[in-house]
């Protein structure tokens, strides 16, 4: 009986070994390549932590330099930010933060440059629109409706389309572009269902320009019916 359970353990054994002789190597490649995998994961998930928790470090200090009115210090502060975390949220964050400050100090081509970078090159839709919206207000400001209306030209998330198209309204009755700033406003009127106070401003540019878009609605309903 021994015997019989030692030629199956030798059976066994020989299976095993010619196994392995056969797809030793491959099973060994295939656990370095895993457990490499998983160190490098948790060797950039490290990074990754460490780079947010230095760059929510400068960004304090961004905000320091912005409540403070130092320019400089936030120009440095801003640089040094997109320098070495730029592809972080707080480094666009910071970006906008800046450009506030530096408009309030009449740093306007600064304060535009700021809120480009973050409209061109932000992972954030959210941060992007907010970029863009303030950046097209600059732009107005400074006489430059043609770039206001490229910046507004491109696809808003459904949050910001409503003020996206007031803004692009402004941006056509400055032009002298009536019927379109109409079309505009009329637009803004309604993606801003959700936002009455806002709503309300826009309805007065309309009935300034001699339309009611509450009227408008009742009567395209009342032809629907």
């Amino acid at each position: 009986m021994a015997k019989a359970l030692d030629l199956e353990e030798q059976e066994q054994l020989d299976q095993i070994k010619h196994f392995w002789k056969k797809y030793g190597n491959l099973i060994s490649w295939v656990l370095i390549v895993v457990l490499g995998s998983f160190a490098s994961l948790n060797a950039y998930q490290y990074w990754q932590r460490d780079q947010a928790a230095k760059a929510a470090v400068l960004f304090d200090e961004v905000e320091r330099a912005a409540t403070a009115g130092d320019v400089a210090r936030v120009e440095r502060s801003l640089a040094d930010m997109k320098d070495k975390f730029g592809g972080t949220h707080y480094a666009h964050q910071a970006a906008l933060l800046a450009a506030k400050a530096l408009q309030a100090k009449d740093k306007a081509d600064a304060a535009r440059a700021a809120l480009k970078w973050v409209a061109e090159g932000a992972p954030d839709p959210a941060y992007r629109d907010i970029a863009r919206l303030r950046l097209s207000a600059l732009l107005v400001d400074a006489g430059s409706h043609d770039e206001a209306l490229t910046q507004l030209s491109a696809p808003f998330t459904p949050a910001m389309a409503g003020l996206a198209a007031d803004l692009r309204g402004d941006v056509l009755l400055a032009k002298g572009q009536k019927a379109e700033a109409l079309s505009a406003y009329q637009s803004a009127w309604q993606q801003l269902a959700d936002s009455p106070d806002y709503r309300r401003l826009v309805q007065a540019k309309l009935n300034a320009l001699g339309q009611d878009p509450q009227s408008d609605s009742a009567n395209a309903t009342g032809t629907a019916k």
